[in-house]
């Protein structure tokens, strides 16, 4: 194939992907409600693909996946990820939702069939204009990411008490933590006091 016809093709490619974005924005403007079209996906993990350093697909968790090492990071996830993604990893949660692109569901094969060292680098560094944050900063040590890839593993294979155990970790408003205290309360005998009632006659 000539070199100059290679070229007019890579440029139509490239047109056509210019119009389907714009398309995309002109359809549902700056909405995060939209839902991604086919391009915009394949776009966007063709780019997390090659954004990825290719070192990074090379390395080998470290942390064994003991049981303990399983559980610490469980309740890190319940703790740190589970407002976005949700504690079973489906992603399906107010934050998850709102979020554009939204989060993938890590159940699934799209992000299962990352190689460990990839998972562990989109851990520590995040992925730029989505949501997830670099977490290389806020975890104790590099330790906490990989135990946190193991989780990832495991997600597929999640127990019913492993969840509720997850769910007593989950970050708590302060509306929450009133009512886990009036139950508390109740449950040791200490009955609150019924509110007042001011009457004005």
């Amino acid at each position: 194939m000539k070199r100059g016809t290679l070229i007019v093709i890579l440029l139509v490619v490239v047109l056509l992907a210019i119009v389907g974005v714009a398309f995309s924005f002109l359809h549902d403007g700056v909405s995060a409600k939209a839902t991604p079209t086919a391009l915009e996906v394949a776009m966007a993990r063709k780019a997390r693909h090659m954004a990825l350093p290719s070192a990074s697909r090379a390395l080998t968790n470290p942390v064994p996946a003991s049981e303990e090492n399983l559980r610490d990071a469980r309740l890190h996830f319940a703790d740190h990820c589970a407002i976005c993604h949700g504690n079973d990893g489906s992603c399906d949660t107010m934050m998850g939702s709102g979020l554009y692109p939204k989060p993938p569901d890590l159940r699934l094969a799209e992000t299962q069939k990352l190689s460990d060292g990839e998972l562990f680098w989109i851990i520590e560094n995040g992925v730029r204009f989505t949501g997830m944050p670099a977490f290389s900063t806020r975890h104790s040590s590099k330790e906490d990411s990989w135990k946190l890839v193991h989780f990832i593993r495991h997600l597929p294979q999640l127990t019913a008490e492993e969840r509720l155990e997850m769910e007593r970790n989950n970050p708590k408003s302060p509306a929450d933590l009133l009512e886990e205290k009036q139950e508390n309360d109740f449950l040791n005998g200490k009955t609150p006091a019924p509110p007042t009632e001011s009457h004005h006659h």
